[in-house]
């Protein structure tokens, strides 16, 4: 097998393990699909991860065997990770598990078990006691490696070129939906392996919803159009959003726009590992406010995102979160006024011990089309 110093270096379960077995317990299982890909880099929906002292168990049935055996035996697996075909069934071979390797503590994440699952365990595995930590791996993939980095940077740039093809495609008879769904297409078509969420494309009075869903409505001349969309690679999501004028905007609209803008570039300057969360936001909030547009800031400044697209730490109003070297945040201040328009700008950053890295490479000046 490959030992590519690459996979040497993406041992999750060994974090995990070494943080659980300080707790008390002998292994942890994970159920969920964002836990299971950190932990093998491998994608199944149907399975369950079991971090124990001796490995990372990959418990798949088989329409994935095949697959994980090959990325195995290709070197594509961390070297902790081993796949087992599944014999009886999920919750009987989780238990057979429990039993063969004589674990009597078992830790979960509570807000990634259910209550029948849970008890479902709980019938099935005689001898085991069921222990709890929150975020055992959340707290691991706030700060990225540089292969995790790498995944985030190849997403980002599939979403910027499709505002760059984007703005070639929007004219007056198009509809919200029709632009959501070219911006979607293109991004599918050009690499991406799905989409980090559901895109917003809303236009004029629509524009003023911060999170609005597209609609059969043709884009409003002379008003502010937002487009908040991302893609995914390889598991690991994007996130970018810009707004444009189709037409001309006046000068009120230049006003706002122009200190959303402002609000943002401050808060890229500031933003450094050492600061905390409610600091990176109070730099952009007090932009916003000082302009007069401050009781239409309603949201945070950012978040962080990876194999979700909103992790930990984040940047907002009551965040005590420290930021470190290695946290990739948004930076997305923006201005909403209701039944008139909106305006928001977005760009993720990486955080650094001096500053921080844009990641994003799309034109941040009023665009007119």
């Amino acid at each position: 097998m490959s030992t590519a110093p690459h996979n040497k270096l993406i041992m999750n379960g060994r974090k995990v393990f070494e943080e659980i077995k300080e707790a008390g317990f002998d292994c942890a299982l994970f159920l969920d699909e964002n836990s299971q890909y950190y932990l093998c880099d491998f994608y199944t929906t149907d399975g369950a991860v079991i971090v124990s002292g001796s490995e990372t168990a990959l418990l798949t049935d088989s329409r994935y065997i095949e697959a994980a055996e090959n990325d195995k035996k290709n070197g594509k697996l961390s070297e902790d990770v081993v796949p087992y075909l599944f014999k009886k069934g999920l919750y009987a071979d989780i238990a057979d598990y429990f039993a063969s390797s004589g674990a009597k503590r078992v830790c979960l994440d509570p807000a990634l078990i259910s209550v029948k699952q849970l008890q479902t365990l709980q019938s099935r595995c005689e001898g085991v006691e069921f222990g709890y930590m929150s975020d055992i791996c959340l707290k691991h993939r706030q700060v990225k490696t540089e292969a995790e980095v790498a995944k985030i940077r190849k997403a980002q740039s599939i979403t910027d070129a499709a505002f760059s093809h984007i703005l070639g495609f929007i004219n007056e008879g198009r509809t919200e939906l029709e632009v959501a769904a070219e911006l979607e297409y293109f991004m599918r078509s050009h690499g991406a392996s799905g989409l980090a969420f559901e895109t917003i494309a809303v236009s004029g009075k629509n524009s003023s919803l911060p999170h609005g869903v597209p609609t059969e409505a043709k884009l409003t001349m002379n008003s502010f159009f937002t487009m908040d969309y991302g893609a995914k690679y390889s598991g690991y999501c994007s996130d970018m959003t810009r707004t444009v004028v189709l037409g001309k905007a006046d000068e009120e609209m230049k006003r706002i726009y122009n200190t959303v803008l402002t609000a943002q570039s401050e808060a890229m300057k500031y933003i450094r590992a050492g600061i905390s969360g409610k600091e990176a936001d109070k730099v952009a909030r007090d932009v916003i406010t000082d302009a007069g547009y401050g009781q239409y800031f309603g949201h945070s400044l950012g978040h962080s995102l990876g194999l979700e697209i909103h992790e930990l730490p984040s940047a907002s109003p009551k965040s005590d979160a420290i930021l470190v070297a290695g946290n990739i945040v948004t930076v997305e201040p923006g201005i909403y006024i209701p039944g008139k328009y909106g305006v928001r700008i977005e760009n993720m950053v990486l955080v650094t011990e001096n500053g921080c890295e844009n990641l994003t490479d799309s034109d941040r000046s009023l665009i007119e089309l």
